[in-house]
């Protein structure tokens, strides 16, 4: 009995110390679990945090190109005048294209007029016997003096037209480098963190499916900023180029070995198409211009999506930093000696 007690005890002590090891290993796991249970939220959480930064410089960054207008900065089927103007220069010049046709228009009617006054009345069935008439000092002073007048009132609108043509850039301007290739377009930006971007022309298919014209859809544009001006410089690579866009009444040649500049000031925001205006070689008609004009604070964003800096931005800062302070305002420095 003593015996059997003893086992008993034994028993009752065996279960109590297995009991406890159940435990404490339980107790252990369910800390493992839960310590593994917190790292993997914690992962997700970092997971889902890096996710949301690439989610929101996606959105940042992201750039959608403009969709053109239809009718606005391209050419349009069966028209008959020039291009709707959206700079300028081309609202001058197109002043001065309306005054002169009308000009044109007043002529042709007035000789018309004339030449039937003519036949009618100094005919040979009106006119049997013509006249011996062979000078007339008065008509022919008025046919040489009122072409003369005519041509320079013509002349003066005109020499003012070239001058604003050619007029030198503001300091302030941006400036951008279109350099011609055979056969695409390069765009650098020098004011910008000089990279460049290289324009290609679509195919059909990629113009159709994008809503834009074919034969001057781009797959890059040259993207600008619209209400500021633009220093607009020219060169090529290769041979004789000429970047024209009819809509800004812009063109300027683009030579190689050849730096051409000129003001461009675009009035805003839009697609404006273009075209190579110089032969130069097989595939001179499928090298195509895409100008996109952006407000300033969309083409900043533009330019910092393609790499680019702000143009001004590290002088603003600098000019915005605070001034060092001078050598005795610095703890333990030597009080200034005074001035006299």
């Amino acid at each position: 009995m003593k015996i059997l007690g003893s086992l008993n005890g034994f028993h009752r002590i065996v279960a109590s110390l297995a009991m406890a090891a159940m435990l404490a290993f339980g107790a252990q796991g369910a800390m493992a679990q839960d310590a593994a249970e917190a790292t993997d939220t914690a992962q997700l959480e970092l997971v889902d945090q890096a996710g949301a930064t690439d989610a929101s410089s996606e959105a940042v960054g992201a750039y959608t190109p403009m969709k053109p207008t239809a009718g606005k900065g391209m050419p349009t089927p069966g028209g008959i005048d020039v291009q709707q103007q959206f700079s300028p220069i081309g609202h001058q010049a197109n002043a001065l294209h309306i005054g002169l046709v009308w000009v044109m228009a007043l002529i042709s009617v007035f000789v018309l007029a004339l030449f039937v006054w003519v036949v009618l009345k100094y005919n040979k069935r009106a006119n049997p016997s013509p006249s011996k008439t062979s000078h007339n000092t008065l008509i022919e002073v008025i046919w040489t003096v009122v072409p003369a007048l005519i041509l320079l009132g013509i002349a003066i609108p005109s020499i003012g037209l070239l001058s604003a043509q050619y007029k030198t850039p503001p300091k302030d301007a941006i400036t951008i480098k279109a350099t011609g290739y055979q056969w695409y377009w390069g765009y650098t930006y020098p004011d910008n963190g000089d990279f460049e971007i290289v324009s290609n022309m679509l195919t059909k298919e990629e113009a159709e499916a994008r809503g834009e014209p074919h034969q001057l859809a781009v797959d890059n544009r040259m993207v600008v900023p619209a209400g500021v001006p633009i220093r607009l410089q020219t060169t090529a690579a290769d041979v004789i180029h000429s970047f024209a866009v009819p809509s800004l009444w812009f063109k300027l040649d683009a030579v190689p070995g050849r730096l051409n500049e000129k003001l461009l000031f675009i009035d805003e925001p839009g697609v404006y198409y273009g075209q190579c205006s110089e032969l130069c070689g097989a595939r001179h008609g499928y090298m195509p211009i895409a100008v996109e004009a952006l407000p300033m604070d969309q083409y900043n964003a533009w330019v910092l999506a393609q790499g680019g800096k702000i143009a001004g931005a590290e002088e603003a800062a600098a000019a915005a930093a605070p001034a060092a302070e001078p050598a005795s305002a610095e703890a333990g420095a030597a009080p200034a000696a005074p001035t006299a």
